[in-house]
């Protein structure tokens, strides 16, 4: 009985943390691989219903992430950072890497609605301000 204990804490602390699923940060994953394959319904279904509202349709939403967000837009390339929560929302921080080489930071507002984490907002924060 002790093997398998010692076996399977060997295996759980020989995952690397980045490889253990965490709800927000693969929402956000799916976001950006999304706009990269230019699969604008997939993007579109994780914004939160407070985006929806605003942006009405898909295609109005990809054109404000391609004009407003080009970096999000069309990068394959980013680490995420700092993470707060402050009550029901969670702010995770994400560095991307535009194709030029160029980095920009952008601070992700996540909720949670029925159970799913949504993407409520995105804004632009100093790198220089990241521990990162």
């Amino acid at each position: 009985m002790f093997k398998h204990f010692f076996l399977s804490a060997a295996l759980i602390m020989a995952t690397p943390i980045a490889a253990m699923a965490d709800p927000v940060t693969d929402v956000i994953e799916n976001q950006l691989d999304a706009f990269l394959q230019r699969d604008m319904e997939r993007a579109w279904s994780h914004a939160s219903p407070m985006i929806k509202d605003i942006f009405i349709t898909p295609d109005n939403f990809a054109q404000m992430v391609e004009q407003g967000y080009p970096i999000i837009f069309s990068s394959n390339r980013y680490t995420f950072s700092e993470r707060v929560e402050k009550g029901p929302h969670v702010f995770q921080i994400v560095v991307v890497q535009g194709e030029n080489g160029g980095r920009a930071a952008f601070e992700y507002d996540m909720v949670q609605l029925n159970g799913a984490w949504k993407i409520n907002g995105v804004r632009p924060v100093p790198l220089n301000e990241l521990a990162v």
